[in-house]
């Protein structure tokens, strides 16, 4: 193994050279230079990769057939932050919060309280992730609602989760593929083949 030069490592941003006990929540509003998105999950910073087209499409399908159907107590935020704990910040595509939680244009973040809906489109980079950490991330918060969006051949699959309160866990509650048509957390119906027009 080679070691940098010292030249090399000095001029180095500070956020490329973790610190021994991990960033913490409040470290990406100052670190400077950080790349844009850039989530925190156990103390370690996260980089997006460049996104595909079809994930980039299901944002917009879903943020803009989700704003016509939110009543009108909750927003819908796209790739925010949540922060969960000291050293847990990771950044949904999608959020759905309650008003009262947005406090203005220079907000970075929000709390889970404020969550009801929390949103991960999986990529090839991010699966174990969007899968298995985040979701339990999530549930361990308290978020009560999560749904989970795989890419079958360029269609979405739609995997619906609600917080069972006996377990702080996620249970399933259905699993969708050409229309998303849900009571919870409130009414929507989504033809999910619209992608396909986009």
């Amino acid at each position: 193994m080679s070691i940098a030069p010292l030249s090399e490592v000095e001029s180095l941003p500070a956020w490329a050279i973790p610190p021994k006990e991990g960033f913490i929540a409040e470290d990406l509003d100052q670190l400077p230079g950080i790349p844009p998105h850039t989530e925190l999950i156990d103390g370690t910073l996260v980089f997006v990769s460049p996104q595909t087209n079809f994930h980039m499409s299901m944002l917009f399908l879903l943020e803009s057939e989700l704003r016509r159907a939110v009543p009108a107590d909750l927003r819908i935020r796209r790739e925010m932050t949540v922060t969960l704990g000291k050293r847990q910040r990771p950044e949904p595509d999608i959020l759905v919060v309650h008003v009262e939680a947005v406090t203005g244009p220079r907000q970075t973040t929000y709390r889970p309280e404020d969550v009801v809906l929390a949103v991960e489109v999986v990529s090839t980079e991010s699966e174990i992730r969007d899968r298995e950490r985040k979701p339990a991330l999530y549930a361990a918060a308290g978020i009560p609602h999560f749904w989970r969006i795989e890419n079958a051949e360029g269609h979405p699959t739609v995997y619906v989760y609600e917080l069972d309160p006996a377990t702080g866990s996620y249970a399933l509650t259905g699993i969708h593929h050409d229309r998303l048509k849900l009571g919870l957390p409130f009414e929507v119906d989504i033809d999910l083949a619209e992608i396909d027009d986009l």
